[in-house]
């Protein structure tokens, strides 16, 4: 995962390794099972769903039964039921992350809950490890933020979406207040302008903006050109 943290994953959070790329502090956590243990905490926290209001967002990403969909740093797997109930019987879900404790704690969520068309993948801090032309979206929750290598994550993106696929980053403003608990302004690694720069210079094009959650969180759509 990496989410909400967010990964996707956050409050502010996500999965990739520490480099020069990001704040000092951004992915130190994630690098031990005891930072990730803490991690779990906050991404397990029965208080999320009426922070991150995960039903309202999936209905904006326009999910239609039978549809595939891809989690980019799933973390613990927060958002799988409701992707799942999104895309129905006849869709796919496919849950990625990096981290093999967090993936067992998804493949946990996913067997509690009996659902049978939901795939682990275990990607890498470059390549979400999708196969090519594979899903009709990718969601990035909270995640986009601790991309060591956006262009080499985006680049991986891009060849397993399908013909006009659409990418979808939901993620913190860098501006004083909008990360509860922690300075998004240090924490973040890019604000939202250089977000929709760097996504568009990688196989994209900004098709939507969404208020996700006002004055804190964004939701960017794009499509693959």
């Amino acid at each position: 995962m990496r989410k909400w943290i967010l990964i996707t994953a956050a409050a502010g959070i996500g999965l990739a390794a520490a480099s020069a790329q990001t704040p000092a502090d951004n992915n130190r956590r994630y690098q031990t099972p005891e930072g990730r243990a803490e991690v779990s905490k906050i991404l397990n926290d029965p208080h999320r769903d009426g922070k991150q209001k995960p039903a309202e967002l999936v209905a904006a990403m326009g999910l239609r039964p039978g549809m595939s969909v891809v989690d980019i740093g799933t973390g613990t797997g927060y958002m799988l039921p409701y992707l799942d109930g999104a895309v129905g019987e006849n869709g796919h879900v496919f849950a990625e992350d990096i981290f093999d404790d967090f993936l067992r704690q998804a493949r946990e969520r996913v067997k509690a809950k009996g659902y049978h068309n939901v795939t682990f993948i275990k990607g890498t801090v470059k390549s979400a490890s999708l196969a090519p032309d594979s899903v009709d979206e990718a969601l990035i929750l909270d995640v986009y933020h601790h991309f060591d290598f956006p262009t080499d994550m985006l680049t991986s993106i891009a060849k397993g979406l399908k013909r006009h696929g659409r990418l979808v980053i939901v993620d913190y403003y860098k501006r004083p207040g909008a990360m509860p608990g922690s300075d998004a302004v240090q924490h973040i690694r890019v604000d939202y302008d250089g977000v929709v720069k760097e996504v568009e210079a990688n196989g994209f094009r900004l098709v939507e903006k969404k208020e996700q959650i006002p004055n804190s969180q964004y939701m960017a759509v794009f499509e693959k050109k």
